[in-house]
């Protein structure tokens, strides 16, 4: 499922806890670590520095680099699956092209970064890296919930049943498959988009319907994950994607969600961008966002 991860880091707690799940991730999946720092020379330049800047300052920022890379290396035992390095560009950019230059297919981010003008690992980054990029994004928040530990023991894999869905149905499973975890399926009817306005209630007809639909859906990641060896449970509610997702996951002491960033344009459409980084901003636990536009 994995053969290269890729962690920006810079420097921050933020990431570094995101490479301890990214080392995680390579135990299980056998694969390699590559931890890059960007360098991003205009804006540490700033404003007056439109003449361009010497070659001493690009190397002090360089060397800055190699030590926020270091950093991260040596709080992790596992030298021989991990490569450095350090880039040049706008962080998002320098991140996405890096990652499509070395075939990477899982990249591992903290959500906050440190404040300055080399914030790269930042809510804003990362979510641009998460809506652009064509591999899925392990996010991570610095929380007593985002140790790695032992691994994971409980998986939540949020459904509506559309295509994007399911892409993050498949990386669910790997994971927790590889964790030995057990399978949560959810799914959330969207009481605000089966309303027809906010004062009136969906009619009961059609919370039926939306009902079926949703346990077609999580029977279905339910049964994949019995017949791979797993436990499995599902789950069927009524109220606002994000915040039930985040509930949902609190409630039953979840370790990680695989979730998708776009869903369908009907009723039950949770599983959009906006939705996702919702819950990628305020979950406690490690999101990983499978984002299947073309």
């Amino acid at each position: 499922m994995y053969d290269t991860i890729l962690v920006p880091t810079d420097g921050s707690e933020h990431a570094v806890r995101a490479a301890d799940h990214a080392l995680y991730f390579a135990d299980a999946f056998d694969a390699v670590v590559h931890v890059v720092n960007a360098v991003d020379i205009q804006a540490e330049a700033g404003p007056f520095a439109a003449g361009g800047v010497d070659d001493e300052f690009v190397d002090r920022l360089t060397e800055r680099g190699r030590e926020t890379v270091a950093e991260i290396e040596a709080t992790v035992d596992a030298s021989d699956r991990i490569e450095t390095a350090v880039v040049e560009g706008r962080p998002a950019d320098a991140i996405l092209d890096y990652a499509e230059d070395n075939d990477a297919d899982l990249l591992a981010m903290g959500t906050h970064g440190r404040t300055g003008v080399s914030r790269y690992v930042w809510g804003s980054v990362t979510e641009r890296v998460v809506r652009q990029a064509p591999v899925p994004v392990l996010t991570v928040r610095e929380t007593d919930r985002s140790r790695v530990g032992d691994g994971y023991d409980d998986v939540l894999v949020p459904t509506d049943g559309s295509e994007s869905a399911t892409a993050a149905v498949d990386h669910g499973l790997a994971i927790a498959a590889a964790a030995d975890a057990r399978v949560h399926a959810l799914n959330v009817i969207d009481v605000g988009d089966a309303a027809t306005t906010p004062s009136i209630s969906p009619p009961t007809e059609l919370l039926t319907d939306l009902e079926s639909a949703g346990q077609r859906a999580t029977e279905e990641i339910a049964a994949r994950a019995r017949d791979a060896g797993l436990d499995a449970v599902t789950e069927i509610r009524e109220g606002y994607p994000a915040d039930d997702v985040l509930a949902y996951a609190d409630e039953n002491d979840v370790d990680l969600v695989a979730m998708g960033t776009q869903g369908r344009t009907g009723l039950n459409r949770y599983l959009l961008g906006s939705t996702a980084e919702r819950v990628i901003r305020h979950a406690e636990v490690p999101v990983v966002a499978v984002n299947t536009r073309e």
